[in-house]
């Protein structure tokens, strides 16, 4: 089930780059940044990126690590479908999530004498919201770790002979999979361990704010050496 929620990256990034680096650039050169930003919390990332690795084609390669707080869910939905139907203590909730990005990037047309650049490769997330009820005896995570696929454009404006602007934006969706909190898991194929009754993965799924789909935003510096 698709929630109609559909979080926004934005990240403002500072790229450090040994070399100029273009679609059509010398091959083999290195960028590695560094980025902070928010995705339903505060947010850090790195990136690494291979240019030109290819002999007869422009295309670059991209790793990006980044982790940030997220929205966990709704409390006494998530305690009703993982524990019980209690309604005592006050619930604190927080999450957090890791992300592994990996691209392919590729030039497609010309903006003017800018290139733009296809995107688009794997993703993982790591997800853990942690639910606790403060004078209710009851603390524990829920967890999920989908896999999914990235797409999107982007483009750099030089501002110098050293310095670009450098503007991202694409989408991010993430598979169903297994929701694990407790003693309990529910799963897309409806294979649950120890499932309260009434409750099944769709339940599971909209009491937990575990990652769907991803729009990304991205603007920062590009600074040569």
């Amino acid at each position: 089930m698709l929630r109609m929620k559909i979080p926004v990256s934005f990240t403002i990034v500072l790229l450090l780059s040994l070399g100029p680096f273009t679609g059509t650039g010398a091959a083999g050169e290195f960028v590695g940044g560094l980025g902070v930003g928010t995705s339903g919390g505060l947010g850090i990332q790195g990136s690494a990126t291979l240019a030109n690795f290819t002999r007869d084609l422009p295309l670059s390669a991209r790793f990006v690590l980044g982790y940030h707080t997220a929205n966990a869910g709704d409390p006494y939905a998530a305690r009703r479908v993982f524990i019980n139907d209690n309604t005592n203590g006050t619930p604190e909730d927080s999450a957090s999530q890791w992300q592994f990005r990996f691209d392919l990037l590729f030039p497609i047309f010309h903006l003017g004498t800018q290139e733009i650049l296809l995107f688009g490769g794997p993703r993982h997330a790591r997800y853990k919201a942690n639910f606790n009820y403060v004078g209710g005896n009851e603390n524990f995570d829920v967890t999920a770790n989908p896999w999914g696929l990235g797409l999107g454009l982007e483009t750099r404006f030089a501002i110098n002979d050293n310095t670009s602007f450098q503007l991202q934006l694409g989408v991010d969706y993430y598979s169903d999979v297994a929701l694990s909190g407790h003693d309990t898991v529910y799963t897309p194929d409806g294979d649950h361990v120890n499932p309260r009754d009434g409750y099944d993965y769709s339940s599971a799924n909209d009491a937990v704010d575990q990652p769907t789909v991803e729009v990304l935003a991205m603007m920062g510096l590009l600074i040569e050496f």
